[in-house]
């Protein structure tokens, strides 16, 4: 299998790992050498409930045998796509009411854009500088790191960056700004929190100029920091929340969410102003249906705090420079890029996955299911602390 895996998917990099997957269950993956390994990583934020949770497996077979994809998005009223829409409007306060379901995270957020861009009827957005939002062209464009544009520019035209927690740069958004997106917390840049009334003092910006504020939770969401979105933190509630990862708990989904009067523009001059053949899908929305009732009913929030604090007192050791990040999004500074591949192809070897952040390598990355135990976080950070105590 893994032979054929390199011959004939594509890939991402020159050193995939190419570990072959036997089967997933909890907070474990089994490879098809017998080894069973500790997850960390919960596939980047996306299985929120941990691995093949009964109640996602049961309800996408229930789905299943009833019926697939019927019709493009927004034609037919189908169950569970209607239940999740509705549930989400009962979870998120005002004027959080109307959401899009999409494919994927970067699709809401190029969704988003556009919403902003008709609502308003402005042109200029502002990102933020090391921000990631995703690789399609839009979510590209409104991505901070050159590296990771330059070879596929032209990209997006009037996209401007300002520093993120620097205030200072409040004055570069105008009444030309049509919207500013921004990561609640920072992720390829390393899990980076906003200052205290930063967000508060974002928002009253915004209003002040007429500009939307979209935030994009697709990987803090669903529960990751304690809260089911990261911004009920920071005293403000955005003009357009974005989500996806975690949202399916392990199946591929996104949406965008707004208030109606926001959401209706989309719907005329012109018609169709977003649409996509597969979002809403009913075997997708079940999924995602079925984890956002158990992330808001189980009390997993509830532990959060306590298993943050958990891994911030094991994870204690010469080799940490500091640890970043809220709840169960956690990155560990070792210092250099080098040396945290190598601890996080170690910890693999040792039964552990860990992963890195994307812009800044020297990051390890830590973010398990919500489900984890306390006694699995205790397994692997001393998996993790015997790695740097050995190299």
């Amino acid at each position: 299998m893994q032979k054929d895996f390199f011959i004939y998917q594509a890939q991402t990099t020159k050193f995939a790992a190419g570990f072959e997957v036997e089967r997933a269950e909890g907070s474990y993956i089994y490879g098809t050498n017998g080894k069973k390994y500790l997850d960390f990583v919960a596939g980047v934020s996306a299985n929120t409930l941990g691995h093949s949770h009964p109640k996602i497996v049961n309800t996408i077979k229930e789905q299943a045998e009833k019926y697939l994809h019927v019709m493009v998005y927004g034609e037919y009223a189908q169950e569970k796509p209607v239940a999740l829409c509705k549930l989400l409007a009962e979870a998120t306060p005002d004027p959080l009411e109307i959401t899009y379901l999409v494919n994927s995270g970067a699709e809401a957020i190029d969704g988003s854009l556009k919403l902003a861009k008709r609502y308003t009827g402005r042109e200029e957005i502002i990102s933020f500088k090391n921000s990631y939002h995703g690789n399609t062209h839009g979510a590209l464009s409104v991505s901070g790191n050159e590296t990771h544009k330059r070879e596929f520019r032209p990209l997006l035209p009037m996209v401007n960056f300002i520093e993120f927690n620097n205030e200072s740069d409040f004055e570069k958004i105008t009444d030309k700004t049509a919207c500013v997106i921004m990561e609640t917390i920072q992720g390829a840049a390393g899990f980076l929190v906003p200052n205290p009334d930063y967000l508060i003092k974002l928002k009253e910006r915004c209003e002040a100029v007429g500009a939307l504020l979209i935030l994009d939770e697709i990987q803090p969401g669903f529960g990751r920091t304690g809260k089911l979105f990261s911004f009920e933190h920071f005293g403000i509630v955005p003009d357009i929340l974005v989500m996806g990862k975690g949202m399916g708990g392990g199946v591929p989904v996104g949406a965008f969410m707004s208030s109606r009067k926001i959401m209706e523009t989309l719907a005329h001059s012109p018609k169709l102003g977003h649409i996509t053949t597969f979002g809403g899908n009913p075997l997708i929305a079940a999924s995602s249906y079925a984890t956002l009732k158990e992330v808001l009913e189980s009390g997993l929030m509830n532990e959060i705090d306590e298993k943050e604090k958990l891994y911030r007192e094991l994870l204690i050791h010469p080799k940490i420079k500091n640890i970043n990040g809220k709840g169960l999004m956690l990155a560990v500074n070792l210092g250099a890029p080098e040396y945290t591949l190598e601890v996080a192809k170690t910890c693999m070897e040792k039964g552990l996955i860990v992963f890195w952040q994307l812009y800044r390598n020297e990051y390890l990355r830590i973010s398990p299911p919500l489900t984890i135990s306390k006694e699995e976080i205790v397994e692997g950070c001393k998996i993790i602390l015997d790695v740097l105590n050995e190299n």
